[in-house]
Formats: structure tokens, C-alpha cells, sequence
């Protein structure tokens, strides 16, 4: 194996990550009004996961919280640099795309748009420079319509009619992973790297193989046919790993054992 191979994979995806992380840097979450201290904690874990780490409460009900930091398991320090504000205009200050996470259905000034259609357009405005506002409302009914009106963007999820229920940190973590995936959505570096045995190591578990299979009378020398060949194209469609190769050998090594065992007990 190229030793420069290994060590670039890495590299490129910390790189492709950091990237990803300051495109997401522009972006701040807006929650207004959360009733319940865990629903904050909960958010700020799925926006964590996803690279986000703004936080902005507009008159939580209760806040700090230990609720909250259970829920946010180890994204307590969004938690701890969150920006609590007393009104809405104060959370959106400095922004230039505020998107309203909303499901009203009703004639709204802006047009709904799903996350990722929107997201394109939010992605765009952070690489050159803008600061975007992803606004969610209070658990039972949402945003009000001076809260709306303070946006310039709608956003709903597309759920099912029948059953529309989203809690708040679900809708966050939808809007965060659709903007994540946008910027990065290869998981190539979650893979265990494979380290192939080598053509003389196969070899050998060959020859192995066919010593072991001729003594315990399965495979014929006089006459083989096929066998030795067909299980090679079986196992070269495999692609025998290194540590593959030693728990077939030693498998074969104990099937020999074993014949010779049986033959010692059946010789007394």
C-alpha cells in the first residue's frame, strides 16, 4: 500500500470538513419562546451534529437549565455561548436572510419552499459573506405572524398529511442535516480501510488449502477435475484480506488436527 495514499485520505476530508464547518458558521439558530428547557437542549444537540453551532433564544421560558444540558448531551457549549435576547428583532440583527420555519396554511407575503429547495440559495449567501437566520417558533403554535413578517424566507417540511407532527428539535435537525449534506455528504472516511493479502500469501493458503482438502479425502489427486480452480476464482472474487487468509489457514490447520485425532482414537 502507498503509504501517501493513507495518509492524504484523511487530510482531504479534515480539510473538506473545516470547510464545511465555516460555510455553516454563518448560519444561526433562532429559537423563540421554547417552553420546554430539554427542547433547547435537544436542538442544540442535532445542530452540533451537523455542524452548526449559533445558538439564539428569544425569551426561553426557562434558561439555563440542567434539563436542557442532559438533552444537549455534549453540546453543552452551544448551550453555553447561546445569545439570549429579549425580543426577535434583537436575535435577527445583522442577518440578511432570515428563513421562518413554518407549516401556516394560509397566504403567507413569501412563497413555502421545502429545505432543500431553499437550501442552494442559503449556501450561496454564506459564501459570500451573508449571515443567515433559520427561525423556529414555540412548540405548540409556532411563529407568530409579526415573527413571520420579520423574515424574508418560508421554509416547511414536506411530512406526511396525515401525520404532520414534528417536535422542535426534529425540525432543526432536518434544516441543519440538509444544509450539512449540501456542503458535504461523502462518508467514504466512516470505511475500514482494507489492507489485501498479497498474491505469495494467497498462494500459500493455495497450497495449503489443497494439502488440507487431499488428506482429509475431499480432494482426489488422481483426479482433481476442477475443484482447485473453481475455488480459486471463489476466492479471488473475495478479495482475501490479509487477516482473512490467517483465520482461513487456521481453520485448516485445525481441520488437520482434528483428522489426526480421529485417526489416533480409531487406530486403539
Amino acid at each position: 500500500m502507498n503509504p501517501n495514499t493513507s495518509s492524504s485520505a484523511p487530510t482531504s476530508q479534515q480539510d473538506a470538513n473545516l470547510e464545511a464547518n465555516q460555510r455553516l458558521s454563518r448560519f444561526r439558530v433562532i429559537l423563540s419562546h421554547t417552553s420546554h428547557p430539554g427542547n433547547i437542549g435537544s436542538a442544540a444537540r442535532a445542530m452540533k451534529t451537523m455542524g452548526l453551532t449559533r445558538l439564539y433564544l428569544v425569551n426561553p421560558k426557562e434558561f439555563p437549565s440542567e434539563v436542557a444540558v442532559s438533552l444537549a448531551s455534549n453540546a453543552h457549549d452551544l448551550l453555553d455561548n447561546a445569545v439570549v435576547v429579549g425580543s426577535m428583532a434583537e436575535a435577527l440583527a445583522g442577518t440578511t436572510l432570515q428563513v421562518a420555519m413554518t407549516a401556516r396554511r394560509r397566504e403567507l407575503a413569501q412563497p413555502l419552499q421545502t429545505p432543500r429547495q431553499l437550501v442552494p440559495e442559503l449556501i450561496a449567501e454564506a459564501q459570500h459573506g451573508g449571515e443567515i437566520a433559520l427561525v423556529f417558533g414555540t412548540e405548540m403554535s409556532g411563529l407568530t405572524i409579526d415573527e413571520l413578517q420579520l423574515c424574508n424566507r418560508r421554509v416547511t417540511i414536506p411530512t406526511n398529511p396525515d401525520y404532520s407532527s414534528l417536535n422542535l428539535a426534529q425540525a432543526v435537525q432536518v434544516l441543519c442535516y440538509e444544509l450539512r449534506a449540501s456542503l458535504l455528504d461523502d462518508v467514504s472516511y466512516l470505511e475500514e480501510q482494507r489492507t489485501l493479502a498479497s498474491h505469495e500469501y494467497i498462494e500459500l493458503f493455495y497450497q495449503h488449502l489443497e494439502e488440507t482438502l487431499t488428506t482429509i479425502g475431499f480432494l482426489r489427486p488422481k483426479a482433481p477435475k476442477r475443484l482447485m480452480p473453481r475455488l480459486r476464482r471463489m476466492y479471488q472474487r473475495i478479495g482475501l484480506e490479509q487477516e482473512e487468509v490467517d483465520i482461513l489457514r487456521g481453520i485448516l490447520r485445525a481441520t488437520l488436527e482434528f483428522d489426526r485425532k480421529k485417526t489416533s482414537t480409531d487406530d486403539q
